[in-house]
């Protein structure tokens, strides 16, 4: 009865929030997790397949066998001063990662070892970080470690972590110590090496050397022959292996009766058999060490929860066997590299080769998609459609596209978000190099079977989301092909200064009055050489305009005249650009026949002959073509804009605000009383206008008289005191007879004894300052200024932590009301420098303390003479459990 109470305590302490798939350099996949006293055996089996060489490294000694004891000590752990973790391949355990604390100080010794067929791979550096996440849990700050000098592996894993290593050399042995608080350095490094193995992963996933398709089919009605029909009539420059228990050859390939006969190795296998005999198949390809498989089977979490179980054991069992899984119920995955020919996929025809990578969830949706790229002409590099999304998802791809040399645009249609922290992340950083387009549906609901790995996040966070992350969201995948056309074929404009010219003036002007609508500036009027202008007329008048110094971008509009045909023009329209020399720097739309694409004539051939850079896109009306051209322009201005730096402001003391926050929460206190507020503010920096809370009309009196007239009577309510009509406030009272005036008269609307008494601000603008609590996204701060208008038409601005110098000068003047701050009808301006200071200061605070989930400044008044805060809300509770938070792992 004792043991079994004992094991019941073990297992209640297990810290199981420290599992975690992680992906490791070479694009492989282990699982995570803190041993247990049932790991005794394959501690044991781990040790003996150990070199000696590792183990001298270790251990500072041959150690050949591992006594009882010490594997009892190491396995015996109580997961606060004593922890280790172990990653499993499989039931094996390839490395061990451990910490001891010192005595009672705030440091523990760390060591870690690697069984050496699997050196190399980045487990020591995800020990590591994982250690160091679970030790600052545990309230240490420092690591220790003693290393033998040539063990210069270990060394660099110490030294190329980013944290600030000290060093002592005494016999042979190098004493280390860190802090192991995250650094920017750290942070970065850890950031890196993520990138880098997450696109690995995918790189192995779309270059595959051999693939298997499993369920293959002779039956044209079955999933299975269209998969490998389709992976055959690509050409896939490597061997392909039906796998087919019934026949022995399909479409004239020999067949194996499972993935476990095939004599090669397999990189890839495609899966289309019903999904209920999936799990089988996963044993076999666990057992064979498949890399990556692409699930096109249905039947799983769109089912209901059963589905769902299933889904989540299948993706378990795959990743820490070290395999990657597109699917289930997926279109599949597409390369288009001549290298490769890889259509992994459902769809009937490979696309033709360009530098678009696109990523959907849809597999209905994603066969349309590969259609309408052929259709009009848009070549892509890879395409992934990932179903259900159980495991790889569009922040894979993002990784994996930050560094492909062969894709330059991105198209992302996205029906939810697995880990939107992630996703922002990712994108701000890839957008600098590469334009992001957009799609994301699914505002008001999610299907199924995206459900069981998705998370809700508010529209208002989606907008902040793409917005700060130089995304260009657009609302139809018509609006997606449109903008690519444009980003793949032309020059980001330079500037907004378009030039218009064509034949047509009703074209012209129409394309004038969207692109004026559009924030774009007209270089002059429309240029129309007339309806029977010949084919060189207009093609000098094109060439005229493109070079122009005073033109960033090019509109032609073309309505073909009767006598003469379209490919003249089509043709001196081209040629007279390459003189120009425009395609280098301007891009040009036009509408030539109303075509939709890059019609022949138009189209700059590559060395494959498929349409290439200087291509001119087509649209169907100048609407469209301005549209697309707008949005590249505004991508291009944000894209050219300064990022601004991370700055933490003066004067912030971030531990006594940790402290108090603890303390409270401690406490069971939820919502901040007034001294709290001010005590928590004031550690960042941020005071309130002097205040005092009374509950007589003699307090208030002699309230007002020690802060000194004027002064301001508030209600102690809300509802009241932030009423447009300002029932529940009386300002500017001189004396006290002002004074027992306003506490009479808001006493009796309020029915409260309690009221406010603050000494009176500066005149100033009056605005607010929130922050908004998204529980799957995080923080935004949000900006705007008081008033009905502005709560009524929803004029507030939003931007997600962590927020730049540049992001917060951005906030403050991007709300539509944001000019009566800057000057309206002759008014002197706001201090724009001290708002900022203080948004900044919000933004810290949320970014230090994200116990804190409620935060409003109002009113917050702005004047040309500074800033004041004269009111305060403020919220505590837990922490969320953020999803891009801590140490590196998959979703």
């Amino acid at each position: 009865m004792d043991d079994l109470v004992q094991q019941e305590e073990t297992a209640a302490d297990y810290p199981r929030r420290w599992e975690a798939d992680v992906v490791l350099s070479d694009g492989g996949t282990v699982h995570l997790r803190p041993i247990t006293e049932a790991d005794a055996d394959k501690v044991v089996e781990f040790h003996g397949r150990l070199s000696e060489r590792t183990r001298y490294y270790r251990y500072f000694g041959p150690y050949p066998r591992m006594p009882r004891r010490d594997v009892e000590r190491f396995t015996h752990v109580d997961y606060v001063d004593r922890v280790a973790l172990v990653a499993l391949l499989g039931d094996d355990i390839v490395a061990v990662g451990r910490f001891d604390r010192l005595g009672e100080q705030p440091s523990a010794e760390v060591a870690f070892v690697v069984r050496d067929d699997h050196q190399g791979r980045g487990l020591g550096s995800i020990l590591l970080e994982h250690l160091a996440a679970a030790a600052r849990e545990r309230g240490l700050r420092r690591f220790v470690a003693e290393v033998l000098a040539e063990n210069s592996t270990m060394v660099r894993v110490f030294r190329d972590a980013g944290y600030q290593v000290s060093r002592a050399f005494e016999e042979g042995v190098l004493h280390l110590e860190f802090d192991i608080d995250p650094t920017e350095e750290s942070v970065a490094v850890a950031r890196a090496r993520e990138q880098a193995a997450e696109a690995r992963s995918v790189h192995n996933l779309l270059h595959p050397r051999t693939v298997a398709v499993i369920g293959a089919s002779a039956d044209r009605s079955k999933v299975g022959h269209a998969v490998l029909a389709n992976l055959l009539g690509a050409d896939f420059t490597g061997p392909v292996y039906p796998v087919n228990p019934e026949h022995h050859s399909v479409r004239g390939v020999r067949a194996y009766p499972s993935v476990l006969d095939i004599p090669d190795e397999i990189d890839l296998a495609v899966v289309a058999i019903p999904a209920a005999g999936v799990n089988e198949v996963l044993d076999a390809c666990l057992a064979k060490g498949v890399k990556a498989l692409v699930i096109v089977s249905a039947g799983f979490s769109e089912t209901g929860a059963e589905g769902r179980e299933v889904e989540r054991e299948m993706v378990r069992a795959a990743r820490v066997h070290g395999m990657r899984v597109v699917g289930p119920n997926a279109l599949g995955v597409v390369n288009t590299d001549p290298e490769q020919r890889l259509n992994a996929s459902l769809a009937p025809t490979l696309p033709g080769r360009g530098r678009t990578g696109f990523f959907c969830q849809s597999g209905a949706l994603g066969v349309a998609i590969l259609a309408t790229a052929t259709e009009r002409g848009l070549g892509l590099s890879t395409f992934v459609s990932a179903g259900n999304r159980a495991d790889v998802s569009g922040n894979d791809l993002l990784q994996y596209w930050q560094t492909d040399p062969s894709t330059d645009v991105v198209l992302l249609y996205l029906e939810s978000f697995g880990n939107p922290r992630k996703f922002a992340r990712l994108a701000r950083r890839l957008a600098r190099t590469k334009p992001i387009v957009v799609v994301k549906s699914g505002r008001n609901a999610v299907r199924p079977g995206l459900a069981a790995t998705s998370v809700q996040i508010d529209e208002t966070s989606v907008q902040a989301l793409f917005e700060q992350s130089g995304v260009i969201r657009v609302e139809s995948v018509a609006q997606m092909f449109d903008t690519a056309l444009l980003l793949e074929h032309q020059p980001l404009p330079p500037g907004d200064r378009v030039a218009i010219v064509g034949n047509s003036s009703a074209l012209g002007m129409l394309a004038a009055d969207v692109a004026q609508a559009q924030e774009l500036r007209l270089a002059g009027d429309p240029v129309d050489v007339g309806a029977a202008a010949d084919p060189e007329e207009f093609a000098g008048a094109v060439r005229d305009a493109a070079l122009r110094e005073d033109v960033d971008a090019l509109v032609t509009v073309f309505a073909p005249p009767v006598a003469v045909p379209g490919a003249s023009y089509a043709r001196a329209l081209r040629e007279a650009l390459q003189e120009a020399d425009a395609a280098r720097s301007k891009p040009v739309v036009t509408t030539f026949l109303a075509a939709e694409g890059v019609p022949d004539e138009l189209a700059v051939r590559g060395p494959d002959g498929a349409a290439g850079k200087g291509s001119v896109p087509s649209y169907p009306s100048p609407e469209r073509a301005v549209l697309a051209l707008a949005r590249a322009t505004r991508y291009a201005k944000w894209r050219t804009a300064p990022q601004g730096h991370f700055v933490r402001p003066d004067g912030i003391d971030e531990d006594r605000a940790r402290t108090a926050v603890e303390r409270w929460l401690a406490h069971g206190v939820r919502r901040l009383d007034d001294d709290q507020a001010v005590a928590l503010l004031g550690c960042y920096g941020i005071e309130l206008i002097d205040f005092r809370k009374v509950d007589s009309m003699q307090a208030a009196v002699a309230a007002g008289e020690e802060l000194g007239f004027p002064v301001v009577l508030k209600s102690v309510s809300d509802q009241f005191r932030h009423r447009s009509d300002l029932v529940g406030v009386r300002l500017d009272l001189g004396g006290p007879a002002a004074v027992r005036d306003a506490y009479a008269a808001i006493q009796h609307v309020s029915g409260l004894d309690e009221v406010y008494v603050q000494r009176m601000a500066p005149r100033g603008t009056s605005c607010v300052i929130e922050l908004m609590e998204d529980p799957s996204f995080g923080t935004l701060v949000s900006f705007g200024l008081s008033g009905v208008a502005s709560e009524l038409l929803g004029d507030k601005a939003y931007r997600a932590l962590p927020l730049s110098d540049v992001d917060v000068a951005e906030l403050v003047r991007a709300p539509r009301a944001a000019p009566l701050l800057a000057g309206y009808r002759g008014d002197e301006p706001a201090d724009f420098a001290a708002l900022e200071d203080l948004v900044l200061r919000v933004a810290t605070l949320a970014e230090d303390l994200p116990e804190v989930r409620e935060l409003s400044l109002q009113p917050v008044l702005a004047s040309p003479d500074g800033v004041v805060v004269a009111g305060a809300r403020l919220g505590i509770s837990a922490t969320p459990l953020l999803l891009d938070a801590g140490p590196r792992r998959l979703r």
